[in-house]
């Protein structure tokens, strides 16, 4: 299967884990606002079976979404190995989370930013990013997308000698975020509901989500199951490159990112584009938890995920990022049923929350 070549792919395994406030004095109040988020578990019906899914609402960050631990973790290691310098320019390409946390933590930091986004992002994103003072650089299909973008960031790098790249498709830094983070408050939060975890499903953009917390959930309990989730209608983990479109932005992009090792996962989990959209917006309508389309994804794959566990599973996900960003796309429309969606299966009977152990 192809793959983004990696440039900084878990190069230091025997680092010890930096401290968040390595560097400027601003990251340690940055720190405070990124993380230990609540814990959702939605309880529901499929096919006459009641499941409970645990969720991390990632959406309480402080940009809302997941991709801000990222930034944190990428920004502070830089900071600490010297790689990244007081005025370097941050260059980065996105689908747009991960470029919005970046932006908000860059110019908090003081650093001028440039994104290279695929243009056809949610207006929102393109609006969020220009408001966080980021320098937008929109790429279209015809320009490469994704790789484009990514090789607009290189280029920027080469001929200057004051920039930062992150390179969250392949740094290793992306994923040590979720083996620090993510995946042990994940732990401690079943735990005080008297659970661990036997499987847990993620979407995959970079990555590293799914391998982080993988990781994590693996150290604990070496049984559990590490499922990738990805679009029906664009199977790019599955058939190793690019195929189809689909409209769940922020997953399954041009290519299978480096941080992804097929070794250490099991197998690849698709929901349809649709089904993903009228999940989230029940969550939104039903429960007033206003997520995004991934989380709607993540939601169906782990119900899937439970069904083939059987009675009692513990399935834990993510739902990623807020709905705010998307409201300019189908997610603020009808969207009509198809043969073969979970989601008209799926009662959702009744949601709980709990910050304890974060």
């Amino acid at each position: 299967m192809s793959a983004l070549p990696s440039r900084d792919s878990f190069s230091d395994e025997t680092a010890a884990p930096v401290r968040p406030f390595a560097g400027p004095p601003r990251l340690r109040s940055l720190a405070a606002l990124i993380g230990r988020t609540p814990l959702i578990s939605v309880r529901l019906r499929y096919r006459g079976r009641e499941h409970v899914i645990h969720a991390k609402a990632e959406h309480y960050n402080l940009t809302g979404s997941i991709k801000d631990r990222m930034a944190l973790s990428i920004l502070s290691r830089a900071y600490r190995s010297g790689v990244l310098q007081p005025g370097d320019t941050i260059a980065e390409a996105t689908s747009g989370n991960a470029g919005i946390a970046l932006a908000a933590l860059g110019r908090a930091l003081g650093h001028p930013v440039e994104i290279f986004m695929p243009d056809w992002m949610s207006e929102e994103r393109k609006c969020l990013l220009r408001s966080l003072d980021a320098r937008l650089n929109l790429v279209s299909r015809a320009e490469g997308g994704f790789l484009g973008a990514i090789a607009a960031t290189e280029r920027l790098a080469a001929a200057r000698n004051d920039v930062f790249l992150p390179c969250q498709f392949s740094n290793g830094d992306n994923s040590r975020a979720h083996v620090e983070t993510t995946g042990p408050e994940l732990l401690r939060q079943l735990a005080c509901l008297g659970l661990s975890p036997n499987a847990f499903v993620a979407g995959v953009g970079t990555g590293g989500t799914v391998m982080g917390v993988g990781a994590a959930l693996r150290a604990a309990h070496p049984g559990v199951r590490i499922h990738p989730l990805e679009p029906k209608e664009s199977p790019t983990l599955s058939t190793g490159h690019k195929v189809g479109s689909h409209r769940i932005q922020g997953i399954s992009d041009d290519f299978i990112p480096a941080l992804v090792d097929f070794r250490e996962l099991n197998d690849v989990i698709a929901v349809s584009d649709g089904d993903a959209i009228r999940m989230a917006q029940r969550l939104a309508r039903e429960f007033g938890l206003g997520v995004g389309i991934s989380s709607g994804a993540n939601l169906i794959g782990a119900v899937m995920a439970a069904e083939r566990l059987g009675p009692g599973a513990c399935v834990a996900t993510i739902f990623c990022d807020d709905n705010k960003k998307y409201l300019s796309t189908a997610l603020a429309g009808e969207e009509p049923a198809k043969d073969g969606d979970l989601s008209p299966e799926i009662e959702l009977l009744d949601f709980d929350a709990c910050c304890c152990g974060s």
